[in-house]
């Protein structure tokens, strides 16, 4: 028998973090193109980040026509990317710098990093547009999934530090709330499954 899922954020109902989501204004509009494997994925924190964004648009491809890349960038846009050794020499847009008030739009690719850049290959576009990028020491909180990069977060949490440092009275801290909900039930019902345990009807409910 196939299991129910919650029709929002397509997990399982016994590890639904819909509970904790936010909704979150902000002047910069957030545009995440995921790679279509991420949408399945069941640890989809592109679409956690779009719920809880009410700015933001969630376009689901791994190759976009030139026109419709185009018309998708028309807001003064700036891609949220390491600054890579092989990507081209591009403007950095730092907190509170003109560039930063005059952006429009803040463009994210939710992928893993070998599929990331692949999609940066097929759209040179994305490549020349100024960056958002973090320098130091990341510390992510994301136990259920490891990235084949060091030094790296997820999509939800790198749109929550950039979004912070770039609109800092926002609100964007609490995109963390479900991310860490959905790690926590997780974790939990990893441990329940290890020890033949099924979690109570409490343990399941939001905490706040």
């Amino acid at each position: 028998m196939p299991r129910e899922t919650c029709s929002t954020c397509k997990r399982p109902l016994k590890v639904c973090y819909c509970d904790t989501l936010v909704a979150i204004p902000s002047r910069i509009r957030v545009l995440i193109i995921q790679h279509p494997l991420e949408e399945r994925h069941p640890f989809n924190t592109g679409r956690m980040a779009h719920l809880c964004l009410t700015n933001s648009e969630l376009v689901v491809a791994e190759h976009l026509s030139d026109v419709r890349l185009a018309q998708l960038l028309q807001p003064r846009s700036a891609l949220l990317y390491p600054s890579l050794d092989w990507l081209p020499d591009v403007a950095e847009v730092l907190p509170g710098s003109p560039e930063s008030d005059a952006l429009e739009q803040l463009v994210v690719i939710d992928a893993t990093w070998r599929k990331s850049k692949k999609m940066l290959h097929l759209h040179p576009m994305l490549q020349y547009l100024p960056r958002v990028s973090f320098e130091g020491e990341l510390h992510s909180g994301y136990r259920i999934r490891h990235s084949s990069m060091e030094n790296s977060l997820s999509s939800i949490e790198s749109i929550a530090l950039a979004m912070d440092a770039l609109e800092p009275a926002g609100s964007f801290r609490q995109l963390y709330r479900p991310f860490e909900r959905m790690v926590s039930l997780q974790l939990e019902l990893t441990d329940t499954k290890s020890s033949g345990e099924f979690p109570s009807a409490d343990s399941r409910r939001g905490r706040n």
